[in-house]
């Protein structure tokens, strides 16, 4: 018997409706803020890869936009990105929060799931707030609806059975090389990041009032001597969303500002300078030319 282990990795691809704590979970596995935290549905864009690197295996995560049935270019576009995410990878995590039942939009992607010949993990999340009776509920209609592989119930907020599901992962995944050196997190460039880590901000701020017509463009990342100078503009569809992002003498920039420096200082390591702006663009969501200029770009898909 060859004591030797071989070392395992591979892509898992995590899917589901928009929130139901995809970029929560990713963020608790991988240890850093790595993807975009909103209480606001729909919010990843771009698939962000998470890489967590253990002893005998590397687990490379892609968190993809929310499936949902698009309502305009822009959506389409998501649709697309995370339907052919779910062709490349080596596992599938079908993510559900365990408090809302089963409707069209789980419907929707179990649908979408019967022509994919990946194995597929029913991952049901939020059990901490459900009472263990209807656990059992949901997993008994879960499994008449799709021959999952695996059903692992999960709290990523408080970290419940969270090392059960990687144990699980790995069992599911080739032997391969170890795709990214043991400390890199992510394989987004600090650029992508740092864009999402403002526009998460600015979500949140706003709350209802700027639905997701935002997006932030990167101008500028110039490294001087013992700090890092970022200038960014925060692009809207309307004046009125301009008015509300810039707030009273610039009072709402300015938070977004001071909230996003904190994360971003965190993620380089080292001291920020960051300057915001804020433009229209009208209807920038319904655009090609203006998705492509923003990094929506599906010619790589």
């Amino acid at each position: 018997m060859n004591n030797m282990t071989e070392f395992k990795s591979g892509f898992i691809s995590i899917i589901g409706r928009p929130n139901v704590g995809k970029s929560t979970f990713l963020n608790k596995v991988i240890g850093q803020k790595i993807a975009i935290m909103s209480d606001k549905p729909q919010t990843t864009r771009n698939k962000v890869q998470g890489v967590l690197t253990l002893d005998d295996s590397q687990l490379i995560f892609i968190d993809t936009p929310g499936i949902h049935k698009p309502k305009h270019k822009l959506g389409d576009f998501m649709m697309k990105v995370a339907q052919n995410t779910l062709k490349e990878v080596d596992l599938v995590l079908f993510m559900v929060n365990a408090e809302e039942g089963y409707g069209r939009g789980e419907e929707f992607i179990i649908d979408k799931l019967q022509s994919v010949g990946t194995p597929v993990f029913l991952i049901i999340n939020k059990i901490d707030l459900v009472h263990p009776d209807k656990l059992l509920q949901i997993i008994s209609d879960y499994k008449e609806k799709y021959d999952f592989k695996e059903i692992v119930p999960i709290s990523a907020l408080e970290g419940n059975n969270i090392e059960t599901l990687l144990t699980q992962i790995k069992s599911y995944l080739p032997e391969g090389p170890q795709y990214y050196p043991a400390d890199q997190v992510t394989d987004h460039p600090e650029r992508f990041i740092i864009s999402e880590l403002i526009r998460e901000k600015a979500l949140h701020l706003t709350r209802e009032e700027i639905p997701h017509s935002l997006a932030v463009m990167i101008e500028k990342i110039e490294r001087k001597k013992d700090k890092v100078h970022v200038m960014a503009t925060i692009i809207v569809e309307r004046d009125s969303q301009k008015g509300i992002v810039i707030g009273k003498q610039g009072s709402m920039l300015k938070e977004v500002g001071k909230r996003a420096r904190i994360d971003i200082e965190n993620l380089l390591g080292t001291k920020v300078f960051l300057e915001l702006w804020v433009k229209v663009q009208k209807d920038w969501r319904n655009r090609a030319t203006h998705l492509r200029d923003y990094g929506f770009r599906d010619d790589e898909y």
